[in-house]
């Protein structure tokens, strides 16, 4: 660790502090239905979407219609894609000639882009033709993102509201977050990113002859497009098999910044949004400081570990030539360029939101150092999170650390006036459990592939296979590369942990919003507990590591624990 990677990292802490209260103020008005600054703009074609597709803005919907609209909505883009890969090779704009999708495949994919986690079991550029990749999966990058910051915006008004029955209108929602937030800063932000030298063409595939005399095949494509979107709105699939370590999807240090930000931009500017409309924005940034606990020592505890190098090569009585080979830490699966420290910032960022895109490959990660990616995942990315995933799965622990409050003294729980039930308790208890259910129980299920798929033996491939539908289950989409993913088997089984992690969580979710939305709002006491202090702030934090972290502690063991002592004794796998 040294004092340059260090002010990297606090020049990037900076950078999305002071833009939460500009995105949160900028959403907050929005989704109020008051007038903001591109209304003048935007909101005639906003309007004539809303004729075109026959919907009633103005017309709010119970918790259960809400529901009922989003999966619908979701169905239908699922199959959409599904069709696209499947008919793929009749298709215009494929210069490639890629061939159709197989079933497994294209199922898994469809299911991934509409979950909002982008895995990717194939390398895009060897897969995917142009309007597959436009018309397909980075149209699925806007309305999935969308669709997370709808539900989130709908259980904000279950707090701010009482007595209500409605929690607004999920196709309003869905389109003033494409139309206002995603298209806007994508347009811009794709404009600076082929500035910098990111490709954005329909062109064919380009052949050179390398030095060697060798032949490569340069892919091209609409690139650009594709890149802003899928940080901006968490989404992570690569245009390229090699994602944001790729030099046409990451040519700059200007860009790779500009990766990093989007990513937290729309999770951590929802906090702010928050506080705004419940009326206290001191519930905003305590939430945002929460977030910000957790991740500051995840990134602490992977640069520490990229830092130290490989313990194998540099523990005492190594042989002095493997030990010289890493005298600034471990540069194993990175770009030259990032360095360790922005690898490793970047790795923590990527999985404390439920993003996946990688500047450096997370399977040459020093064990620890991939434990906390894990972690991220296992805690249901929520420190900062996914484009609205990230808010709403902290506000379930928010109610669980209410609840266990409210038994230590004695009170009926109850969080920005509203009383927390066992109503709400159970639904917040089923969101929870959906993670280990869908990393350790399918995950079990994916171990019978065997070592055709887990080729790393020992527990470097339980940490594989455990990374893989830990990702899965939390719609992240990152991989430890090794994991041998493009099977029947493991395509049905991650399709599966991607619907359980994204559909299983948002019912309850929107449960919770529709019950607390009728609940009265109850006038603070001096019993109050006090929920934008430090005190609730600590409180919130160990009720995340214990309720969430503790479930795969034993796992953790068995995997990347047990894999950094014996590498310390200089066991390698």
């Amino acid at each position: 660790m040294d004092a340059t990677g260090i002010l990297q990292i606090l020049i990037y802490i900076v950078l999305i502090v002071a833009l939460t209260p500009l995105a949160g103020g900028f959403m907050a008005r929005l989704f109020q239905g008051q007038r903001v600054w591109l209304s003048p703009v935007l909101g005639p074609l906003e309007r004539g979407i809303y004729k075109l597709c026959g919907i009633d803005a103005n017309r709010e919907q119970h918790w259960t219609g809400y529901a009922l609209s989003l999966l619908a909505f979701n169905l239908a883009g699922l199959l959409a894609l599904y069709a696209l890969q499947r008919l793929q090779f009749w298709l215009p704009l494929n210069p490639a000639g890629m061939l159709n999708v197989a079933p497994d495949l294209a199922f898994n994919t469809a299911v991934s882009f509409i979950s909002n986690t982008n895995w990717q079991a194939y390398g895009g550029e060897s897969t995917m033709g142009y309007l597959v990749q436009m018309a397909g999966l980075t149209v699925q990058n806007f309305v999935s993102a969308a669709t997370g910051i709808a539900v989130a915006v709908a259980l904000i008004r279950g707090f701010s509201r009482h007595n209500a029955r409605v929690v607004g209108n999920f196709y309003a929602d869905l389109v003033r977050a494409t139309l206002y937030v995603l298209l806007p800063l994508c347009i811009v932000g794709a404009l600076v990113l082929v500035w910098q030298g990111v490709p954005q063409n329909l062109n064919d595939y380009v052949e050179a002859t390398t030095l060697e005399g060798g032949r490569q095949v340069i892919a091209q494509g609409p690139v650009a497009s594709q890149m802003m979107i899928k940080h901006l709105g968490t989404n992570g699939g690569g245009f390229f098999n090699a994602n944001a370590a790729h030099p046409y999807e990451n040519p700059t240090a200007l860009v790779n910044l500009i990766h990093m930000v989007a990513i937290f931009a729309i999770g951590a500017g929802l906090t702010n949004t928050f506080g705004r409309m419940v009326g206290d924005q001191r519930q905003g940034w305590a939430i945002l400081a929460a977030m910000g606990v957790l991740f500051v020592a995840g990134v602490a505890a992977t640069y520490w570990a990229e830092a130290q190098g490989n313990p194998a090569l540099t523990a005492a009585g190594a042989d002095q030539v493997l030990s010289a080979l890493q005298p600034g830490g471990s540069m194993e699966g990175k770009e030259v360029r990032f360095g360790i420290a922005l690898s490793s910032l970047f790795a923590v960022v990527t999985t404390a939101a439920s993003c996946g895109a990688v500047n450096a490959m997370h399977d040459s990660l020093m064990p620890l150092a991939g434990m906390v990616p894990m972690v991220n995942m296992m805690l249901g990315e929520i420190i900062v999170g996914g484009a609205g995933a990230g808010l709403y799965g902290m506000l379930v622990f928010v109610i669980h650390a209410v609840f266990i409050a409210g038994l230590m003294v004695g009170r009926t729980p109850e969080y920005l006036g509203k009383k927390i039930e066992s109503k709400e308790v159970k639904l917040a208890v089923i969101a929870v459990l959906v993670f280990p259910l869908g990393a350790l129980g399918l995950g079990a299920a994916g171990l019978l592939a065997g070592p055709a798929s887990i080729p790393a033996g020992g527990p470097h491939g339980l940490s594989e296979v455990l990374y893989a539908y830990t990702s899965a289950t939390a719609n992240n989409g990152s991989a430890f590369g090794g994991f041998g993913a493009n099977t029947v088997l493991h395509n049905t089984l991650l399709a599966f942990a991607m619907l359980l992690g994204r559909f299983v969580v948002i019912i309850p979710v929107l449960a919770i919003a529709g019950s607390v939305a009728a609940k009265r709002t109850v006038p603070a006491s001096a019993g109050t507990f006090p929920t934008h202090g430090g005190l609730f702030i600590g409180l919130l934090v160990g009720v995340i590591l214990v309720v969430g972290g503790l479930t795969f502690f034993p796992v953790l063991a068995l995997g990347p624990i047990v894999e950094h002592l014996m590498l310390g004794v200089g066991t390698l796998f």
